[in-house]
């Protein structure tokens, strides 16, 4: 996958949905990721898996490939149905990383080159540089 182009396209699907109708500014963004990543820490909080479906039959929460609220008219889940929607922490990290793909793809940043390039100066690092404890 090329973050870049897909970046583009996270942004695009955005300017189409209606989410830049107004300009939004950077600190709106970084809230918004913001919120994201709280997200995530409620769903951690609240027990939940790392990702799992909403039931479209009757909206409460599917794991794995049974719903976890049997019933008589409900013994499993469709996942491949679009209206399934996706939840979860690491659904909730996902959005955070689209909200900055698609900030990137707004200013054209090439944020593949920008990874490798902080990776790579990562990897150069002393161990715990500068002595900091997290």
């Amino acid at each position: 996958m090329n973050l870049t182009k897909f970046a583009k396209e996270v942004h695009q699907n955005a300017v189409d949905h209606g989410w830049w109708e107004k300009e939004v500014s950077f600190g709106e963004v970084v809230a918004l990721c913001h919120s994201e990543i709280s997200e995530a820490l409620e769903q951690y909080r609240q027990g939940m898996p790392l990702a799992y479906n909403i039931c479209i039959k009757n909206g409460l929460p599917c794991i794995g490939a049974e719903c976890v609220h049997f019933d008589d008219f409900t013994l499993s889940c469709s996942k491949q149905q679009e209206t399934d929607k996706p939840e979860g922490i690491a659904v909730e990290l996902a959005d955070c990383i689209l909200r900055i793909l698609d900030y990137c793809g707004k200013e054209g940043i090439d944020i593949e080159k920008i990874l490798l390039d902080k990776h790579d100066y990562n990897k150069s690092r002393p161990y715990r540089h500068g002595g900091k404890r997290l």
